[in-house]
């Protein structure tokens, strides 16, 4: 028992890095920065914003698979290719950022 808790603090950081990993392989950071705008806003920026929104994953993570415009000026952002699980890993990950 002790030795597959251990396995599973283990795996702990692993899964913590896997978002900014996911973020660069659907190609978020192309369009989005960790601490400044690029074309969309800082990852940090989206996180201050909904940091007392307690649903602000959800929101998030539809904006991030049909895309959405208004709130950030008026650049466009397009639907992304991702699953509504991948969606929702980068809405919860981008709101953690500081």
């Amino acid at each position: 028992m002790k030795a597959l808790l251990l396995g599973l603090a283990l795996l702990a950081p692993a899964a913590a890095f896997a978002n900014p990993e996911l973020a660069q392989k659907k190609n978020c950071m192309a369009c989005h920065a960790i601490d400044k705008k690029l074309v969309g806003p800082a990852y940090k920026d989206v996180a201050a914003k909904y940091a007392n929104d307690k649903d602000a994953y959800k929101k998030l993570a539809e904006k991030i698979q049909k895309g959405g415009s208004g709130v950030w000026g008026a650049m466009v952002m397009p639907p992304n290719a991702v699953t509504p699980a991948e969606a929702e890993t980068l809405a919860k990950w981008v709101l953690t950022v500081k």
